[in-house]
């Protein structure tokens, strides 16, 4: 093998390392994208509990292995007006931990994790809503959509 294969096999290696994971979610069928890395569960049909006094966005509490999680409605979190006749109840959650808690963020369907090279991911476009602008760590263009990237922190610096 000569030396310039060598290079380019240990440089495509590095590069593979550094690549990012994304769970992916639709919510009124826009494609998220989450860090798999903060991802914790996906569960599917979860009972929950009311909240009183709670912000509009919170769908409620559950148990989760005897860890309380609040469920976050993500149609509410991200302003998304939810269709005429659609409950508010979604079938699909991912939860995720921040600041040592645990969140369910209530999607319609959670779908692959897509694995991406960071040259992909761009900045978030300047006609953006700025609530999206504000939870979204940047944009990757796929063949037939965008997939905005959530930043959990910022979505959930409630």
């Amino acid at each position: 093998m000569s030396s310039l294969a060598v290079a380019e096999t240990h440089e495509m290696k590095r590069s593979g390392m550094d690549d990012q994971e994304f769970v992916t979610v639709r919510v009124a069928g826009q494609l998220f994208g989450i860090p798999v890395l903060q991802v914790q569960d996906v569960l599917r049909g979860q009972k929950r509990f009311h909240v009183p006094l709670s912000d509009d966005f919170i769908a409620g509490a559950m148990n989760l292995r005897g860890r309380i999680v609040t469920a976050i409605d993500m149609y509410i979190r991200l302003k998304i007006v939810r269709p005429e006749g659609e409950a508010g109840n979604s079938t699909m959650s991912v939860v995720v931990e921040h600041k040592a808690e645990l969140y369910s963020l209530e999607v319609d369907v959670v779908g692959d994790v897509l694995t991406v090279s960071p040259d992909r991911v761009e900045r978030n476009p300047n006609n953006m809503d700025n609530t999206w602008r504000d939870i979204a760590s940047g944009v990757i263009k796929l063949k037939e959509e965008l997939l905005v990237i959530l930043d959990v922190a910022k979505l959930l610096n409630l």
